[in-house]
Parts: structure tokens; sequence; C-alpha cells
């Protein structure tokens, strides 16, 4: 019969043996897996996170200066299926504190050797990369025991013959004496720089007065020009109303003679209609026909004469009012082109003239 087991997800869980003598091992991570009572062996094997202290007592730096460097390190079995395999191969049969053992040795072996190439001024202004190279060292060797190391950090450094407070003592000197010297290139810098500041105002000064006066100056002149424009358009505008005035007169003209040359016919038609009843008239009283016809043919001759008369008359009174018309036109046009040359000279004569000083 088997059993049904169950993984924490802070363990693995190896399970060996089986049917038919098999030795092939099966890891489990998190979960459950199955073995067979009496024939199966299980063990089991961490996953937590693992905190090291290494430490390393007087160890000579690459100057010869012994030193003493603590550190914290958080490693953990990887979860890699053949790094796992690794791992389990060299502590499955190990406690936890066995197995931090080994790595500690193995971190502390590193760490040692690495203090030996390096400078105390190395090792205690720069930690953060002294750990860096310390893990990038050490990381390939843990590694093949299928450990990972999660953080490595640098918690102290000191020595027994006082040389990290005598590097302090002389780096606080030189601290201040770069800060005296620091202040006095300020207080020099600061009294170059107040006299350009002086001088970069006095040019700024300059530019804006010279800014002011090009700016009033394109000012005058834009007022000239505008002015000039101004003038012109007016003078169009006058010309203009001047020019339409005069269309307008004469087409008032023209209708005036058609209306007079409409009236003069009529009045000739009337009296054309007057001339045949005084005809019939006659035809009507007349005793004798023949004094009747004669006297018909002399009337018909004279309203035929009338007719033709009046009828030149009112041709040639309409001719002579189309000439005045049209002449009357062409004065009041010319009249109108004369004062618009005159205003434009005059808007000339105004934006040549200079502008008066203010």
């Amino acid at each position: 019969m088997g059993s049904c087991l169950t993984v924490g997800p802070n363990e693995a869980l190896v399970v060996s043996g089986g049917c038919c003598g098999s030795d092939q091992k099966t890891y489990m991570v998190g979960g459950w897996a199955w073995a067979w009572c009496l024939i199966s062996d299980t063990q089991r094997i961490t996953l937590e996170i693992m905190t090291l202290q290494p430490r390393c007592e007087d160890v000579e730096t690459a100057e010869g200066v012994a030193i003493t460097v603590t550190g914290v390190a958080q490693v953990k079995i990887m979860t890699d299926h053949d790094l796992l395999a690794i791992a389990c191969e060299q502590f499955l049969s190990k406690t936890v504190t066995e197995i931090k053992a080994v790595v500690l040795q193995t971190l502390e072996g590193h760490l040692r050797s690495i203090l030996g190439t390096l400078t105390v001024e190395q090792i205690y202004q720069d930690r953060d990369q002294f750990a860096k190279l310390v893990r990038e060292v050490a990381s390939p060797d843990v590694g093949r025991m299928g450990i990972e190391i999660l953080s490595f950090t640098i918690k102290d450094v000191y020595d027994k013959v006082d040389y990290l407070s005598s590097l302090g003592k002389t780096q606080t000197a030189a601290v201040q004496r770069d800060a005296d010297i620091g202040v006095a290139e300020a207080e020099r810098d600061a009294g170059i720089r107040e006299a350009e500041c002086k001088r970069e105002m006095m040019d700024m000064k300059f530019k804006a007065d010279t800014l002011m006066a090009d700016s009033k100056r394109e000012l005058e002149l834009r007022k000239a020009s505008f002015n000039q424009e101004v003038n012109t358009k007016k003078a169009e505008a006058q010309l203009a109303y001047e020019l339409q005035g005069a269309k307008e007169q004469q087409k008032i003209r023209l209708e005036e003679i058609e209306i007079e040359v409409v009236q003069r016919k009529k009045q000739i038609t009337i009296e054309e209609k007057e001339i045949d009843r005084m005809e019939k008239e006659l035809i009507a009283t007349v005793k004798r026909p023949a004094e009747a016809e004669a006297y018909k043919i002399q009337q018909l001759a004279e309203g035929q004469k009338m007719k033709r008369v009046l009828t030149a008359q009112a041709e040639a009174e309409k001719i002579r009012k189309i000439g005045e018309a049209e002449a009357g036109s062409i004065e009041a046009i010319g009249r109108a082109e004369a004062e618009k040359m005159r205003l434009k000279a005059a808007a000339t004569c105004s934006t040549e003239r200079p502008p008066r000083p203010p």
C-alpha cells in the first residue's frame, strides 16, 4: 500500500525507491507526493532562507594592516531540479545548522582571501563594492553546492591598532583643509562674480535702453505709415463716393430726359388726335364737298408740317439734353480724379516729414 505525503512551501521532499527495486529519486517542492509503504524512502530538506554572519579576525590586508571584518549573508537552497538534486546530494542527511556551517566556512574563506588583496582604504570607504566582490567570487562555489547567495553586506570593519581611527582623523583634517580652501575660493569667486554681475547689469541696461529707443523709433515709423495708409484710404473712399454720386446724377438726368421725351411724344400724339378731330369736324360741317376737300387738304398739309416740326424739335431737345448730361458727368469725374491726386500728394508729404523729437 502507498500513502499521500503533503509537502510544505518551504521544504522539498525526496522520494527514492519504489516497485521493482527502482532507485529513481523524485523531488517535490510544495504540493503532495505518493510513496510506497516499506518500499519508498522519503526525506525532507529545508528551503527556507538561512542567515549567516561570516567573521574574519585579524586578517592582514594588502598593506599588512590586521583588521577584523564581519558581514551578514542571506542564502537558500535553489529549487531548480538539477540544482536541487545537487543540494540534496550534499546536504540531504544534514541539519540546518550543519548546512549553515558548510556555507559559512566557504564564505569566510573567500572573504579572507579577498581581504588580502585590498587596502584598508578600499575596504573601509567602499563597503558596497567590497561586499559585491565577495558575493561575485563566492557565488560559483556555493552554487556548485546548490546554494544561492541572496544578499551579502559588510556589517563592521575595525582593527586593534587604531589605524582606522587615525585614517578618520587624517581624512577629517583633509576635509577641514579642503573646506577652508573652499571658503577662500568661494569668497574669491563671489567677488569676481559680483564684478561680473555689475558688468552684466550695465550691459543689460545699455541693451534695454537701446531696445527702448529702437522700439520708440519703430513705433513712430509705424504711426507714420499707418497715417499715410489711413489718408490714402480716406482719399480713395472720398473719390469713390464722388464718382458714384456723379454716376447716380448722370443716371437720374438720363431718366429725366427719357421722361421728357416720352411726355413730348404723348403731346405730339394728342395734337395728332386733335388734328384728326378737327379734320372730321371740318368734313362734317363744310357744306360744299369741294371746299371741304380743299380745306381738308390744306389742314392735312399743315398738320403734317406741324407734326414734322414738333418731331424735329423733340429730337433736337433730346440730343441737347443728353449731351449736357454727359458733359456734366465727365466734368464731375475729372474733378474727383483731381481731388484724389491732391489728397494722395498731401498724404505722401505728411509721411516723408521726419517725426518731431520727443
